[in-house]
């Protein structure tokens, strides 16, 4: 296990907080009087509270290009028929996982392809279960196209705790299936646009984990690697 880039600074900035509140605490209040104590174990649950937040598990790096597997840990809330408006123009299967603060926040990529489209949208903070949460929150959308031609669209939403999505991608980009190639600090959902024509292999209120989770199944013949 290790930390994710995102969380070092982060984490090293409260570090030197919370030390100086336990510094000031034990200097200006009676050692007697269990203020510094009740201190210390506040500062130590609240780091470690931010800290698992962070967190990195090492995932395998896959290559089946017929299965499509989950971008994130967390829960499956959404499967259902939708128009993609952005992007894509069409009807598609919406498939949509969201992450609470206790899950891995790292995003991992669904399909091996490369990135035919990416867009950053400022937006709202609305709760992420919010059914405009997708098009009104702040968010990314990317479009991946495979080796076989599909295209699949996933998108990142930030939720009322979120305040913060990264990505490591932009047009062009090419990337195997079950690579990092985003961070939402705190948590909040991430979609996927399948076609219809996708075999579902989960159901709403099933867990997830990223880069691990098989989701669905694209027609064609796997050439697993």
């Amino acid at each position: 296990m290790t930390i994710h880039k995102e969380g070092r600074v982060l984490l090293a900035v409260l570090i030197i907080i919370l030390v100086g509140i336990n510094g000031a605490v034990y200097y200006f209040t009676n050692p007697e009087s269990g203020w510094f104590t009740i201190s210390v174990i506040a500062s130590l649950i609240v780091f470690v509270l931010i800290l698992q937040f962070f967190r990195s598990p090492a995932r395998p790096v896959s290559d089946n290009d017929i299965q499509v597997i989950a971008p994130a840990d967390g829960k499956v809330v959404v499967i259902e028929k939708t128009i993609e408006e952005e992007y894509l123009k069409d009807e598609r299967i919406q498939l949509s996982i969201f992450m609470s603060p206790v899950n891995v926040h790292v995003n991992r990529m669904p399909v091996s392809g490369m990135v035919e489209f990416f867009r950053y949208h400022a937006g709202k903070y609305l709760v992420a279960w919010h059914p405009k949460s997708s098009t009104e929150n702040e968010r990314t959308t990317m479009v991946v196209k495979t080796a076989g031609g599909q295209k699949l669209l996933v998108r990142q939403i930030a939720g009322a705790v979120a305040r913060r999505i990264k990505w490591y991608v932009k047009e062009g980009s090419r990337l195997r299936q079950g690579e990092e190639f985003g961070f939402i600090k705190f948590g909040s959902r991430v979609d996927v646009f399948l076609p219809l024509n996708a075999k579902i292999n989960v159901e709403v209120g099933q867990k997830t984990k990223g880069g691990v989770t098989v989701l669905a199944e694209l027609p064609g013949k796997s050439n697993e690697s």
